[in-house]
């Protein structure tokens, strides 16, 4: 896949909404990515239904920081009431902020070069980010087999 493959949606300056979330905090290799994520969300996904609270919408990653070997994440949905701490599953948020926003088409593996076209955008116009970063997954392998279908919203918070 080429940069020039890569399909996200024309960059807007928004602010979003405040939320609970239910998450499990997770620093992982970056090569252990395909095989935690699975898993995790399915943990999630099994004690939101053990509380009676369904997720609402599908998985987000918010990544605390970025290292080139490293995830330091948030895996997690949102929910509509705080959830009760069980195991690794926490209550969490996802805050009211002003925050870039895109659309990334395609699968996960064009993920890199979706934020490399983004923060390229955000240098040519000034938009100066904060450190940490959103991945929601709006439509995925959850809701689609094929990739071309899939849908990524990328959420880059903004410094005060």
């Amino acid at each position: 896949m080429t940069k020039t493959d890569i399909t996200i949606s024309p960059p807007q300056i928004i602010e979003t909404k405040a939320r609970h979330t239910a998450v499990i905090h997770l620093t992982i290799p970056r090569s252990e990515m395909m095989h935690v994520f699975g898993p995790a969300t399915q943990e999630l996904v099994a004690e939101l239904t053990a509380q009676g609270m369904p997720p609402a919408g599908s998985a987000f990653a918010h990544h605390l920081q970025m290292s080139p070997g490293t995830f330091d994440f948030e895996l997690g949905f949102i929910t509509a009431s705080p959830v009760a701490v069980s195991g690794r599953v926490k209550p969490g948020h996802w805050p009211k902020q002003k925050a870039a926003h895109t659309v990334y088409a395609g699968s996960y593996e064009g993920l890199p070069a979706a934020w490399e076209a983004f923060v390229t955008w955000m240098k040519a116009n000034d938009v100066v980010q904060a450190q940490d970063l959103w991945e929601h997954y709006v439509v995925g392998p959850h809701s689609s087999p094929n990739p071309a279908d899939w849908r990524t919203e990328l959420y880059r918070p903004l410094m005060a």
